[in-house]
């Protein structure tokens, strides 16, 4: 959720930054006209309040019974009148709500301006140590049928298209890659944290998934549950309505959960094989901090997603996104992409994101720097550490052989078992 305070004060600043996101800037003018009823509504009932106590005491004081009743009636005149400026401030509350909940995060001034994702630029670009095949690769749908460890068949049988059953080694790979990842994670410095795969409507709003992607995220309507589109959303909840200490901070959490989203599909290549679905794991890095140290905890996170590729073996780069294609509550991110040959793609394995106190604003989540001093509202962070399948699809391309096996990373062989897939 944006400042009131700044709309109010700089709306040229946030009606530019808007349009640089590819925003319609339009109910700003709305919001700046109800904000203004809203300030005045506010005004005069207070102005009203202090004319009902003042004549109350002066009611007390009155001898002649005539006057009395007098000023009892006009009271209640105004007690009728501050009922419906009530009235009218809670429709007006309401209507700010609902529209400046709708607006996104400003980027931040470092963050390119640009209409789409062309516009994105490459910050680095790191080799893995893996030598390049001498080989014709095959795409990971070929590799896994083959090996028996991928069954696309079954999956659509079970529930549907762009859904798959993992099969020995593959299921084991999976749970490996997860178990090193939350590892690794704690190795860090994050503290593992398992969470409800569920959770209520303000859960989702505080994190900034509601009300925009309401039409991608699966809802058990009569529970109110929402299955979660990101360890993200719940870990944001943690916190809600909380004032932490802030000698507490930077807190660093780190959280496996699968992830649910009704993804919008389009034919072809795109979606072919694991690389899109409606369910899928990810283990999640997020962070809690003052205000003035997230951006050094934004890199160090972008480092830590980092170092899970490189201990990997695979070739990554990194890009800076541009204003038009940074997720709604982020105001900047680094995206995180793998090759895999197989594909002939690079793909996004992380996104991490400063989303500054935004998340904070919708969730009510504060710290105080010292005893007594002013609550503030925390940064918080976000992203990928990382996310699977498509961590699995990389490995399957780029450690593929020339017989067909597939060789396990070697910082994976304690969690899978075994330091090659074979056909059976």
């Amino acid at each position: 959720m944006l400042d009131m305070n700044l709309i109010r004060k700089s709306p040229d600043l946030v009606r530019s930054a808007l349009l640089n996101r590819g925003y319609d800037p339009s109910p700003l003018d709305e919001i700046l006209a109800l904000d203004a009823q809203r300030r005045s509504i506010i005004a005069r009932g207070d102005e009203l309040r202090a004319l009902r106590n003042e004549v109350s005491k002066q009611i007390g004081r009155m001898k002649d019974p005539a006057e009395r009743e007098a000023k009892i009636a006009e009271m209640r005149r105004v007690g009728d009148e501050i009922d419906l400026l009530d009235t009218e401030l809670r429709k007006i509350e309401a209507q700010l709500h609902d529209l400046t909940a709708g607006l996104p995060n400003l980027p931040d001034p470092r963050t390119p301006i640009g209409p789409d994702e062309s516009h994105n630029v490459i910050v680095r670009e790191e080799r893995g140590w893996l030598p390049a095949p001498d080989f014709a690769v095959k795409p990971h749908w070929e590799i896994g049928e083959q090996l028996g460890i991928i069954d696309f068949e079954r999956g659509v049988k079970l529930s549907g298209t762009r859904f798959y059953v993992l099969n020995g080694w593959g299921a084991r790979l999976q749970r490996g890659l997860i178990a090193w990842m939350l590892d690794l994670r704690r190795e860090q410095g994050y503290v593992e944290r398992y969470l409800p795969f569920m959770v209520r409507s303000q859960v989702v709003f505080g994190a900034g998934q509601l009300p925009k992607f309401r039409d991608n995220l699966y809802h058990d309507a009569e529970e109110d549950f929402w299955f979660v589109p990101t360890a993200e959303v719940p870990l944001t909840g943690l916190h809600s309505d909380e004032i932490l200490d802030g000698d507490a901070l930077p807190l660093l959490y780190a959280a496996y959960t699968p992830c649910f989203r009704r993804e919008k599909m389009s034919a072809g290549k795109d979606v072919r094989g694991l690389k899109r679905g409606h369910q899928f794991d990810k283990v999640e890095m997020y962070a809690i901090t003052k205000p003035e140290e997230s951006d050094h905890y934004l890199e160090r996170m972008v480092r830590d997603a980092e170092e899970t590729l490189r201990r990997l073996g695979l070739t990554y780069r990194v890009k800076l996104l541009c204003t038009a294609d940074l997720g709604f509550a982020a105001r900047m991110t680094y995206d995180i992409e793998v090759w895999s040959p197989g594909v002939q793609e690079w793909l996004e394995v992380s996104s991490v994101s400063n989303v500054g106190d935004f998340q904070a604003r919708r969730a009510n989540i504060k710290f105080r720097r010292e005893r007594g001093a002013r609550a503030e509202f925390v940064h918080t962070l976000n992203g990928s550490g990382l996310a699977l399948p498509r961590t699995m699809i990389a490995i399957l391309e780029n450690y593929q052989q020339p017989d067909g096996s597939v060789v396990v990373p070697e910082v994976l062989r304690p969690y899978v078992g075994t330091d090659c897939i074979r056909s059976a």
